[in-house]
């Protein structure tokens, strides 16, 4: 395999049991996952320098190796996975074969690039904070995020415990729901007319947060849906604002981040990028009082997104608020938009739900994608309808 995209941060292959489901198929996994015998480097050199290799594989790696799959290398991410851009000061940006110009998002920014560039089938990430559903929307490509706590994150560098999910990236939702069946989730086969019973929501507040061309783009895959479901109904997320969601969310998952790796931090004095540092900054700088409040808020705020979901509701927002921020972009038009996207990533953060990103249009030349989140444990919800509805089975 030749690397076109700067996607990699190590080639090696491992092959999955030749008699598995996805015998055939080829991942590339994230590089905060353990694969024994090799070092985990979480996007970081001082990081790699203060750890020694892994001595286990993470059981979300070893399930696709399992089913089949072959795995053919680690894949970048930004630092520590604290950024959702895709830019990394110490090992580049990965190439967004979609959209050369832009940046291909993050933090699981190698393993959307190699399946957006057709070096792997499966691209294998995570998602605190929207690091896979934003750059399956930037780079053209299906994204799950999964529900908090339904698949093992054992043996994987912890961001914020309480936030931190697996996901994955496919070019194509049959592809996507094939690894969704190596972790045991749901079967290729939905029963669509208990889809079509269940109750869509478009949630209003989070599309008046995207751009009016984005809107316009999403709206043939949105009406798509409206169509599809025998109840369809346009309601905001809150009563209240979502920037107050994001906040809450920001304060929460900076305090988790802190008691994760302020004490490397203060012992390592590792070297961050722009952006970076600045976010470890603000966590550190995080109070008790801050985090009780917000986790208060975070309480309310769930409840409130539980109470308008119920046990069928389907909830469809923009995944973004726009097409991916230009490469050449500096640090404080990235952060801007970093802010502006978390109010709609931030939902499903923070009641810990699935959510999945659909490639459906394009805004000057570069993709978006639209979401759909789910009640907690129907990950298998979003799998079927991308696979029903949103493109042929091959």
């Amino acid at each position: 395999m030749q690397d076109s995209v700067q996607a990699f941060s190590e080639i090696f292959r491992l092959d999955g049991n030749p008699a598995g489901p996805l015998s055939g198929r080829t991942f590339g996994a994230k590089d905060l996952f353990d694969i024994a015998g090799h070092q985990t480097g979480c996007g970081n050199p001082d990081w790699a320098a203060t750890h020694e290799p892994a001595l286990t594989t993470a059981p979300a790696v070893q399930a696709l190796l399992d089913a089949g799959a072959t795995l053919l290398g680690k894949t970048h991410t930004d630092e520590l996975a604290y950024s959702l851009m895709g830019v990394n000061a110490h090992y580049g940006t990965p190439l967004n074969t979609a959209a050369p110009d832009r940046v291909p998002g993050g933090s699981s920014s190698g393993s959307v690039a190699a399946t957006a560039a057709g070096l792997v089938d499966i691209g294998l990430g995570t998602d605190t904070g929207g690091s896979v559903r934003l750059p399956a929307s930037f780079s053209g490509v299906y994204g799950i995020r999964t529900t908090h706590g339904r698949l093992s994150l054992a043996a994987t560098m912890a961001l914020a415990p309480s936030f931190d999910t697996l996901g994955w990236f496919a070019r194509d939702p049959h592809a996507l729901a094939q690894a969704g069946e190596a972790y045991g989730i749901g079967s290729l086969e939905q029963d669509i007319g208990h889809l079509q019973s269940l109750r869509l929501i478009k949630a209003t507040d989070a599309f008046e947060l995207a751009s009016v061309q984005t809107q316009q783009a999403l709206g043939p895959g949105l009406a798509r849906l409206e169509d599809f479901f025998a109840t369809a109904q346009a309601l905001p997320i809150t009563n209240g604002s979502l920037t107050d969601w994001r906040e809450t969310f920001r304060v929460c998952q900076a305090a988790e981040i802190w008691q994760e790796h302020g004490e490397w931090i203060r012992r390592s004095q590792p070297d961050f990028g722009p952006g970076v540092r600045e976010r470890f900054e603000m966590a550190a700088s995080i109070t008790s009082g801050m985090t009780r409040k917000a986790l208060d808020a975070r309480a309310e705020m769930r409840n409130e997104l539980l109470d308008l979901m119920g046990n069928d509701g389907l909830l469809v927002l923009p995944t973004s608020p726009g097409p991916a921020p230009l490469r050449d972009a500096d640090e404080t038009a990235l952060g801007g938009f970093r802010q502006a996207a978390l109010e709609l990533l931030s939902p499903a953060g923070l009641a810990g739900l699935p959510q999945i990103s659909i490639p459906v249009g394009m805004v000057d030349g570069a993709p978006v994608g639209l979401s759909m989140i789910a009640p907690a444990g129907r990950d298998e919800w979003l799998l079927g309808l991308a696979q029903n509805l949103f493109s042929a089975r091959p």
